[in-house]
C-alpha cells in the first residue's frame, strides 16, 4: 500500500528532514505521525501525495513509484489519494455541494454519478442541510467537514490528513474524528500527522513518532509521547 525504503529528503538550505526513513503502512490501517514542530511530519506526509519528492530513496504508493513518477501523471495518482488540510483549501465562491462535486468533475465523473455520490459523503458528514451554502456561512468544524467529503468523494485508497484538527476546539476535533474512524471502518488506509495529545491517546491506533528526521518510534497501540 505505502511503503518507502531508505528515503531522504534534503532541503537546499542543508535541512534534512528525511534521513533514512524505512516504513510499510497496509491497506486498511489507521497510522498517527506526531513529532515535535519542524522534526519532519509534514514532510513525510507530503511525500506521499508528491507535493514533495525524495532526495533518495523509493516511495511506493498504491504500486507506483513516486519518485520515479512524471510530473504530468501526478494528478492521477491523487484520484487515489484524498488530502485533508489543517487550513480547508475550500474555494470561497462555490457552495459546499460544489466544493465537493469539483472533485469529481476534474476526474470527469458522468454528471449522473456526480449528484449521487456528493450527497452520500454529505450525508456521512452531517452536512446536507447545508449542500447550497457557502464556505464562509459555516463554522470551522463544519468547512474541515466539507475538505473531508471532498477528499474522500471519489473513493480513494488512502486518505492523508496534515494537523486535520489543528484550527478547531476540542468537541469539533471530537466529531471530525469520528468521521476518520467511520472512513477507516469502510476500509480506507488513514494517515494523519497531529500534534493533539489526547486524541492519539484516546484513539488508539498505530503511532509513528519522527524526531529530527528519523524514525523515533513505530508502535503497534502507541501513545501520543510528548508533552502537550
Amino acid at each position: 500500500m505505502i511503503e518507502m525504503q531508505e528515503v531522504y529528503k534534503q532541503y537546499p538550505n542543508g535541512i534534512m528532514a528525511a534521513n533514512g526513513f524505512n516504513i510499510h503502512i497496509k491497506q486498511g490501517e489507521f497510522v498517527y505521525v506526531v513529532g515535535p514542530s519542524g522534526a519532519g511530519k509534514s514532510t513525510f506526509i507530503k511525500m506521499m501525495y508528491r507535493e514533495e519528492r525524495p532526495t533518495k530513496g523509493s516511495i511506493m504508493v498504491n504500486g507506483i513509484d513516486l519518485a520515479k513518477l512524471k510530473a504530468s501523471r501526478v494528478p492521477y495518482l491523487r484520484r487515489n489519494i484524498g488530502v485533508v488540510f489543517q487550513d480547508f483549501k475550500l474555494l470561497p465562491s462555490l457552495t459546499v455541494y460544489e466544493n465537493i462535486a469539483f472533485a469529481l468533475e476534474v476526474i470527469e465523473e458522468q454528471p449522473k454519478n456526480i449528484k449521487k455520490r456528493v450527497m452520500e459523503v454529505l450525508d456521512l458528514v452531517g452536512l446536507k442541510h447545508k449542500a447550497r451554502m457557502l464556505p464562509n456561512e459555516l463554522s470551522g468544524g463544519e468547512q474541515q467537514r466539507v475538505s473531508l467529503a471532498r477528499s474522500i468523494v471519489n473513493t480513494p485508497k488512502v486518505v492523508i490528513a496534515d494537523e486535520p484538527t489543528g484550527n478547531l476546539d476540542p468537541e469539533t476535533s471530537w466529531d471530525i474524528m469520528n468521521i476518520f474512524e467511520e472512513i477507516n471502518t469502510r476500509g480506507t488506509t488513514v494517515v494523519m500527522a497531529t500534534h493533539n495529545r489526547e486524541i492519539v491517546n484516546t484513539i488508539k491506533h498505530r503511532v509513528i513518532a519522527i524526531e529530527n528526521g528519523r524514525i523515533a518510534r513505530d508502535e503497534l497501540r502507541g501513545d501520543y509521547g510528548y508533552e502537550s
